[in-house]
């Protein structure tokens, strides 16, 4: 018996996320065997579309053996072959369901290193994100279950109520929070550790509204790349190449990163911003907003969206809002400003727009929490 919460999301991601029109080729990802009920489901939401579907594989384990194993070349011939097949595509689905979060924490860093600078900066940054109209989410299982603190059926429940709020009512609300950043210089966050200024004046603001995440709900921009002086901490715990790291504090001056530390692997995080020149610069800075979404689960998809948060991401600009800085890493760290994680105030221009996590000025109330449910 088919899963009506699976079709109605298939049906979503199909007609509304990436909007599929006849002819065109639609790459689905699956991440693991969990989601197959949900492929199955895209693949018909495709054809009804008069997509052509292609669906592939890709397991955790195999990509670590595969990383840890293979030389430069061989990442680079790998790499080639796919670049071949994702230049034909229009659309691309990528559904995140490994049963491991830590798969990748054994791969040496200089071999993550390699295949950030072979494999994720040629197929990701510079073909799948400019060049295709993408999907990047998760499936509930019992590893996302389990880092969300939740049982699997209360996890289900909470993804499907997450992943299908109403992503028209919020990109509505949205529409002033972009216009408000589209004219706003110089931008301030102040939380406990964190003092932190910046400029975004000429670069876009861009609302994310299901269209390119699922779960979605945030509005992004990228600073001034030159222009952050000041230190933030973030408070959400956060998974990156399968390390788990906490209380992450980076210090910059004149946009750079020059201090960087956290409450564990020290020595490897320091590896992460020596990737490139570009890791050691930031490409985004957002704004999260879904209201269903209230607590971290180390799971970029999901905190990033954290209503009363904003994410400040070290590494590569996408390019709907670039400030010129490239790199192989973009990693979503995230900074919640609601009291119970030690409350906040961002600004615009001097002016305060939102204090503990709800937006204080009246155009854009609309996208509090209670606004949006």
């Amino acid at each position: 018996m088919q899963d009506k919460r699976i079709c109605d999301l298939a049906r979503q991601i199909v007609a509304y996320s990436i909007a599929v029109k006849e002819g065109e080729k639609v790459c689905v990802v699956a991440g693991g065997p969990t989601c197959e009920p949900l492929v199955r489901e895209l693949v018909s939401e495709v054809l009804k579309a008069g997509g052509v579907p292609f669906t592939m594989m890709r397991y955790g384990a195999h990509s670590g053996r595969f990383i840890t194993g293979s030389s430069d070349a061989q990442i680079e011939s790998y790499a080639d072959v796919y670049a071949d097949f994702m230049r034909k595509m229009d659309c691309y689905i990528s559904i995140d369901a490994g049963d491991n979060s830590f798969e990748l924490s054994s791969v040496a860093p200089e071999r993550m290193k390699a295949y950030r600078r072979i494999y994720v900066q040629k197929i990701n940054m510079e073909i799948i994100i400019p060049h295709t109209r993408w999907v990047a989410m998760g499936w509930p299982n019992f590893s996302m279950a389990q880092k969300a603190g939740m049982g699997t059926e209360a996890f289900e429940d909470f993804y499907f109520s997450v992943c299908t709020v109403d992503y028209a009512k919020m990109s509505r609300e949205m529409d002033r929070l972009v216009e408000r950043m589209q004219r706003t210089d110089k931008v301030r966050i102040v939380s406990p550790g964190t003092d932190l200024q910046f400029s975004i004046k000429g670069i876009p603001a861009i609302k994310c509204a299901g269209k390119m995440n699922i779960p979605d709900g945030e509005v992004f921009t990228a600073p001034v790349k030159e222009s952050v002086n000041g230190v933030i901490t973030y408070n959400a715990p956060s998974i990156q190449e399968g390390v788990r790291y906490e209380k992450v504090r980076l210090t910059f001056r004149d946009g750079r990163i020059t201090d960087a530390s956290a409450a564990n692997d020290v020595d490897r995080l320091q590896k992460l911003f020596d990737v490139d020149e570009g890791a050691r610069y930031v490409g985004e800075f957002a704004i999260g907003v879904n209201p269903c979404i209230l607590k971290p689960m180390m799971d970029t998809l999901f905190d990033e969206k954290i209503a009363g948060s904003i994410h400040f991401t070290p590494g590569n600009a996408y390019d709907e809002a670039p400030n010129g800085n490239k790199s192989s890493l973009h990693w979503d760290l995230v900074l919640i400003q609601r009291p119970e994680y030690g409350g906040g105030d961002l600004y615009f221009d001097g002016v305060q727009v939102r204090h503990d996590g709800l937006f204080t000025v009246d155009e854009l109330k609309g996208l509090n929490p209670s606004a949006l449910k």
